[in-house]
C-alpha cells in the first residue's frame, strides 16, 4: 500500500511538471537560432534544441536563418538617356549573424527591401536603356554588391539579385522594333551584295579558266546539255559541235574578206 500511495503522489505532480516544462522550455528548430535576453540584456545565441527560459527574467527571440526572397516591386526610373522605364527584381538573402539582425535593425526584412529598392533606382538611373537591356547581369551584380555592403552591419548576407523584368513604354517598343527591323534589312542587303560579288569573282575565274584550257568549253557545253536533257519537259535540243561553229565562223570571216577585196577592186577599176 505505501508503494501505491507513493506512485499516486508522483502522478499527482505530473501535470504540474508538464506545466512547468511548457512554461520554462522553448524549442529552437534546426533552421533557427535563438537570441537570448536576460533582464533585457543580450546574453547569447541558443543553438537548435530545447532551451530553458525563465519567464519574466528571460526572453528568447527566434530568427530564421534560411534563405529568403524579397520581391522588389516595380520601380519607375529615368535612365541616363531620359527614358522612363519600370523595373522589378528579386533579392535572395540569408541571416548570417542572428544577434545583429535583432539588435542592429528593427525589421531586417523591411529594411532589406527598402535598401534594395533605393539602390536599384540609383544604379539604373546611371545607365542608358541599351546598357540596361544588354547588361542586366552586370547591373544586377553591382546592385548585389552595393546592397550587401549596406546590409552587412545587420548580419545579413545578400546571396544574389536578379532583375526580373524591364518594362518600357509601348511607343518606345514600336520604335525599337522598327530599328531592329531596319538593322536586319541592312544586314540582309550587305550579305546579298557580298554573295553577288563572290559569285561574280568566281564566274570570272571560271570563264578565264575555261578559255585558257583547250576543250574545256566543249566539255562544259556537253555538261550543260546533259543537265538540260535530264529535265522531263518537251524541250528539243539540237546539238552542234563546237568545231562546226568554229568552221562557220572561219568561213564567214573568209567571205567577208573576199567581199571587201571585191569592193576595193571595183573601186579601182572605176
Amino acid at each position: 500500500m505505501p508503494n501505491f500511495f507513493t506512485l499516486w503522489g508522483s502522478l499527482t505532480y505530473l501535470p504540474i511538471i508538464i506545466v512547468i516544462l511548457v512554461i520554462f522550455i522553448r524549442q529552437v528548430n534546426q533552421y533557427q537560432r535563438g537570441v537570448m535576453f536576460t533582464l533585457g540584456k543580450f546574453t547569447g545565441i541558443k543553438e537548435p534544441g530545447w532551451r530553458l527560459v525563465i519567464p519574466i527574467f528571460q526572453s528568447l527571440t527566434k530568427v530564421d536563418i534560411r534563405t529568403k526572397a524579397v520581391d522588389v516591386p516595380d520601380q519607375e526610373v529615368i535612365t541616363k538617356d531620359n527614358i522612363p522605364v519600370k523595373i522589378n527584381a528579386v533579392v535572395y538573402y540569408k541571416i548570417k549573424e542572428a544577434s545583429k539582425a535583432i539588435l542592429e535593425v528593427e525589421d531586417f526584412y523591411y529594411a532589406t527591401s527598402q535598401v534594395a529598392q533605393t539602390t536599384m533606382r540609383n544604379f539604373v538611373g546611371e545607365r542608358s536603356l541599351d546598357d540596361l537591356l544588354q547588361k542586366r547581369a552586370e547591373i544586377a551584380l553591382q546592385i548585389k554588391e552595393r546592397v550587401d555592403d549596406l546590409t552587412d552591419p545587420w548580419g545579413i548576407d545578400i546571396e544574389s539579385v536578379e532583375l526580373k523584368d524591364v518594362i518600357i513604354p509601348e511607343d518606345l517598343k514600336r520604335t525599337i522594333s522598327k530599328e531592329a527591323e531596319a538593322e536586319r534589312e541592312k544586314r540582309a542587303v550587305i550579305i546579298k551584295a557580298d554573295g553577288d560579288r563572290i559569285a561574280a569573282d568566281n564566274l570570272a575565274l571560271a570563264a578565264q579558266k575555261l578559255s585558257s584550257v583547250p576543250g574545256a568549253m566543249h566539255l562544259r557545253t556537253l555538261q550543260a546539255i546533259n543537265d538540260l536533257s535530264s529535265d522531263q519537259s518537251n524541250t528539243t535540243i539540237w546539238m552542234i559541235p563546237v568545231e562546226a561553229l568554229e568552221a562557220i565562223k572561219g568561213y564567214s570571216d573568209v567571205m567577208n574578206k573576199k567581199n571587201v577585196e571585191s569592193i576595193i577592186n571595183i573601186s579601182k577599176n572605176k
